[in-house]
């Protein structure tokens, strides 16, 4: 089961859901693109532990991690 973690300002919330599903997989391709295009950044975690920026839904990815913009004062 595949799952997105959104993290914010009050903790972080996660949806899980079946890639085999198209019901779902649609959803969370609707999430990440609401996500991302509200100023989200989306990142995946690699085989080998690294983590990676991704700029497009990856159906495959077991987890993917969305953080808001940092702003800086």
């Amino acid at each position: 089961m595949a799952t997105q973690i959104v993290m914010d300002h009050s903790g972080d919330s996660r949806h899980h859901f079946d890639a085999k599903d198209l019901k779902a997989l649609a959803e969370a391709e609707r999430r990440f693109k609401v996500l991302t295009g509200s100023g989200f950044t989306a990142a995946t975690r690699l085989a080998n532990g690294d983590v990676s920026l991704v700029r497009s839904f990856d159906s495959k990815a077991e987890e993917t991690v969305f953080y808001p913009r940092l702003v800086g004062g």
